[in-house]
């Protein structure tokens, strides 16, 4: 057996420092296995005892018989690395520790931690800082969550790999109460060894389940979590993460607690689009969108049929459903007229949301209803509100929209208004995705939707290719420590395929002018500087210069730049000047945890003002690129927004990917790099890069080969 098949399906199981008291954390293990029914072998060791619930208790690690499959260190202090050390000694495969005060506590518990992984040798570790992991399908607990003191756990589809052990017991029981069901369970507290991939590549595996769903408070190796997700995608199976650190208290307090570098949530956002991660905005959605996907479907499109029988519920529900972009239209002529033809006395059927008075309703009746809305080619998806008379009489509605859901091809789901915690959990367990408030109901059928247009585009849902070969030894050449000026950062960016501006590098007014005569038109001048990067901000720049004021002007900007700066100007850049083009700014970031980023926003000098922006990580393939063009707020200017001419998109995108290329090229050498602007010209034209910004950090030879 592999190591992670023996940790979630152990025939022999070490419990080490066991009590006999089921009421203490260190008695829970045992009497989880025996609650639940393993049927294995169950070692527990404590020199204290000599037997446990009927089982020979064992002195020590040594005299543990066999190799068992799992051990479940419950042990503290100094004793956990010196157990684990035991337990890799005899040959057991895999060990869960539970204790803190590793990673998550400083430098001090890090060393421990290191201590720790040296001490298991070729044994694999979840944890430490976990509370263990739960096989729900095959009854396996491994934990001592006090969630568990359930009568029992709802067996589903949906695996849930949680970061934090109580974050694990807290949607334990709020799924148990839901009536949401779980296939694994499992908490990697700090991940010294065994992390959040590697379950999730097991999972991928897993038979018994359908959804991966993910709490994330960082990711040690994200090349390794995205390679999981691909594999998730081509199976089929959705990957739904909910990740803390969008703040800055956020993210300290997720760093303290796991001892993970905490990336930017810009940046995570931006992976999770590009591989295919739904992400849940709202902790409460981590639940609610898991269970909508766990029933296989999706949606194509965006049109909801409501059937109610409660008029104010089923307008919060559209009201929260078109925030989200859904349409509730009325329905088409033909199944108006034979929703009409059932005769219901008081009930508006030919609008939507479709009001079904229950007064003398019969069940049948409302099958037909349920039957006759499913089958509309004018809906995508239907949502059941169930009123306070649901309360009275259950049946009526929930044994048609059980039998509806069972068989509908369209997503069927319920919206229970008032407090009914039973009756959710009650079509929840029969397989009616159900929701307690319209907000739930209305992000589950979007994370649908997503998952919709997922599965149609199949687009960056496989590893992206890597960049094409570039000539190392050339691109060596045009680099050297430090910044750039302008003029040699856009001949770095102009080997990798991208336009930049026709200009020329002059040293006074005088060649400044003679230079400008050559460019049949008026010109852009500006001040040449390694020193200043953003030099239009200290009166470095000068636009739309006719040639024969060029002296002049070299003679003003140069004056004012050395006054605002106190720096003497290299020289000069005459360059041609370029209209008629949209202002992009492309640019590259690195961020802590996750590597090279890639920004594409609004250009030119309102970018930081409107923080128009899209991200992706690099390496970034052409349809990625183009999401990101699709991203843009100001994505309407590239596309004839209101007369203006088409912009070249396809070129743009271009860009974007060798400029992709570049970053990865050049490797841990690079540390910023930005054109802006880049002009996007009309379609057919191409682009253009005006101004670019190169740094590089000391070169040790080791631009990419």
């Amino acid at each position: 057996m592999e190591a992670l098949d023996c940790l979630m399906r152990p025939r022999t199981v070490a419990i080490i420092g066991a009590s006999a008291d089921p009421a203490k954390l260190t008695g829970r293990p045992l009497a989880y296995l025996d609650k639940y029914g393993f049927s294995g072998e169950v070692y527990p060791v404590n020199p204290r005892y000599t037997e446990i619930g009927g089982r020979k208790c064992y002195s020590e690690i040594a005299a543990i018989p066999g190799r068992p499959d799992v051990a479940i260190v419950l042990v503290g202090g100094a004793k956990v690395t010196e157990a684990v050390r035991q337990l890799a000694a005899i040959g057991t495969r895999t060990a869960i520790v539970l204790a803190s005060g590793f990673g998550e506590s400083g430098p001090e518990g890090q060393a421990r931690q290191q201590e720790l992984r040296l001490a298991a040798g070729g044994m694999r570790l979840l944890g430490p800082n976990t509370i263990g992991l739960v096989n729900v399908s095959e009854r396996v607990v491994l934990s001592a969550s006090n969630a568990l003191v359930t009568d029992d756990v709802v067996a589903g589809n949906i695996a849930l790999v949680s970061q934090s052990g109580g974050i694990l017991g807290s949607m334990l029981s709020r799924a148990q109460a839901a009536g949401i069901g779980f296939s694994k369970l499992i908490a990697t507290g700090n991940e010294c060894d065994l992390e959040v991939a590697d379950f999730m590549h097991h999972l991928v595996d897993d038979p018994a389940t359908k959804v991966i769903a993910l709490y994330l408070e960082g990711l040690r190796q994200p090349k390794a979590f995205q390679a999981a997700v691909f594999r998730a995608f081509a199976a089929g199976k959705a990957v739904v993460a909910y990740k803390v650190g969008r703040s800055d208290a956020g993210i300290r307090s997720a760093v303290s607690h796991t001892g993970a570098m905490a990336g930017s949530d810009a940046a995570y956002d931006a992976m999770f689009r590009q591989v295919g991660v739904i992400r849940a905005e709202r902790y409460s959605d981590l639940l609610d969108i898991s269970l909508a996907l766990s029933g296989g479907r999706s949606l194509k499109g965006k049109r909801l049929a409501i059937i109610t029988s409660t008029g104010g519920a089923a307008s919060v529900l559209a009201d929260a459903a078109g925030v989200l972009g859904f349409e509730t239209p009325p329905p088409d002529e033909s199944t108006a007229m034979q929703l009409k033809g059932l005769a219901i006395e008081g009930a508006a059927l030919d609008r939507n949301p479709i009001d079904v008075t229950l007064a003398g309703v019969k069940s049948d009746t409302f099958r037909s209803i349920l039957g006759l809305v499913t089958a509309s080619p004018t809906y995508d998806a239907v949502a059941v509100v169930l009123g306070s008379s649901a309360l009275r009489e259950p049946e009526t509605v929930g044994a048609p929209l059980r039998a509806c859901a069972a068989t509908s091809e369209k997503p069927v789901v319920g919206f229970v208004s008032p407090d009914a915690p039973q009756l959710v959990r009650q079509l929840n367990l029969a397989g009616v995705p159900t929701f307690a408030a319209p907000e739930s109901c209305a992000t589950a059928l979007d994370a649908l939707y997503r998952a919709g247009q997922l599965a149609e585009s199949g687009h960056a849902r496989k590893p992206a290719a890597q960049p094409r070969a570039v000539p190392c030894d050339d691109v060596r050449l045009l680099l050297q420590p430090g910044a750039l000026n302008e003029a040699e950062s856009k001949r770095l960016i102009g080997h990798f395929g991208i336009p930049v501006t026709r200009e020329a590098v002059v040293k006074t007014g005088a060649e400044a002018e003679a230079a400008a005569k050559e460019f049949n038109g008026n010109v852009v001048i500006k001040i040449l500087s390694r020193d200043i990067l953003h030099k239009s901000e200290f009166g470095g720049v000068a636009l739309d210069v006719a040639p024969e004021d060029v002296a002049r002007v070299c003679a003003d900007i140069g004056e004012r730049f050395s006054a605002a700066t106190h720096h003497k100007p290299e020289g000069f850049l005459v360059q041609e000047f370029v209209a008629n083009g949209v202002e992009i700014i492309l640019g590259f970031r690195h961020d802590v945890q996750l590597g090279p980023v890639i920004l594409l926003g609004m250009g030119g000098v309102a970018a930081e003002l409107f923080r128009d922006i899209s991200l992706r990580l690099a390496p970034v393939a052409q349809d990625d690129a183009m999401a990101m063009v699709d991203e843009l707020k100001t994505s309407a200017l590239l596309r004839g927004h209101r007369g203006r001419p088409s912009a070249d998109i396809d070129a743009l995108t271009g860009a974007i990917v060798a400029f992709s290329t570049m970053v990865m090229t050049i490797g841990d050498e690079l540390s910023e790099a930005e054109i802006n602007p880049l002009f996007v010209l009309p379609k057919g034209r191409g682009v253009v890069a005006a101004d670019g910004v190169v740094l590089v950090k000391e070169i040790r030879n080791a631009v990419t080969k």
